[in-house]
């Protein structure tokens, strides 16, 4: 329950102001369709996910414990960094001559390879050794704070400072790196 949890977590402050909640806010208003662009948001994200998870836990399987908490410290610590960097969505709007639901699957998978988010399902993998609950828990985080975009858009964004929000995320991050690091040198020094 704690992969789920700090999944959730995480992924949720972290996909505050990212780019694919700005294609999610996109997408519900060019098509209208707010419960179909959640669908596709859905898909899109336990497919992408699922699939980072499953290399971040493969991928753990040929370090030993000690070197895979000093690259998860490093990348947690590096994501604490990333995150403050705010994204923008310079592609062009995505084509609607495929409907809300294909359009949006398409486009979200898309936006979403080499994202923060997904990086960081990758490195929460290979750290709880669980690509179900971290997939289901990142799965949701996703589903979060891009419903929150989907459904309340630009209100949202009037109410909540999203550099505060970034801050709060890269503070997450950074203590789990500090964590993760602790952990390191408990397993260094024999603990």
């Amino acid at each position: 329950m704690t992969a789920f949890l700090n999944s959730f977590l995480i992924v949720a402050l972290a996909e505050m102001g990212d780019r694919t909640q700005i294609l999610s806010l996109l997408l519900a208003a060019q098509f209208k369709k707010k419960w179909t662009i959640l669908l596709g948001v859905f898909i899109a994200t336990v497919l992408n996910h699922a699939l980072a998870a499953a290399s971040g836990q493969w991928i753990s399987t040929f370090l030993t414990p000690f070197i895979l908490n000093v690259c998860l410290t490093v990348l947690f610590l590096g994501f604490a960094l990333w995150i403050l960097i705010p994204d923008r969505l310079d592609e062009q709007k995505p084509s609607p001559r495929f409907g809300a639901l294909i359009t949006t699957i398409f486009a979200f998978f898309m936006a979403e390879m080499g994202d923060k988010t997904q990086f960081a399902t990758i490195t929460l993998a290979a750290q709880y050794q669980s690509t179900l609950w971290v997939t289901l828990g990142t799965t949701c985080g996703m589903l979060f704070s891009n419903g929150l975009a989907i459904f309340l858009g630009e209100k949202l964004t009037q109410k909540i400072s999203l550099t505060r929000i970034r801050w709060i995320a890269s503070a997450l991050y950074f203590i789990f790196g500090i964590l993760t690091a602790i952990e390191a040198l408990k397993i260094k020094l024999g603990n």
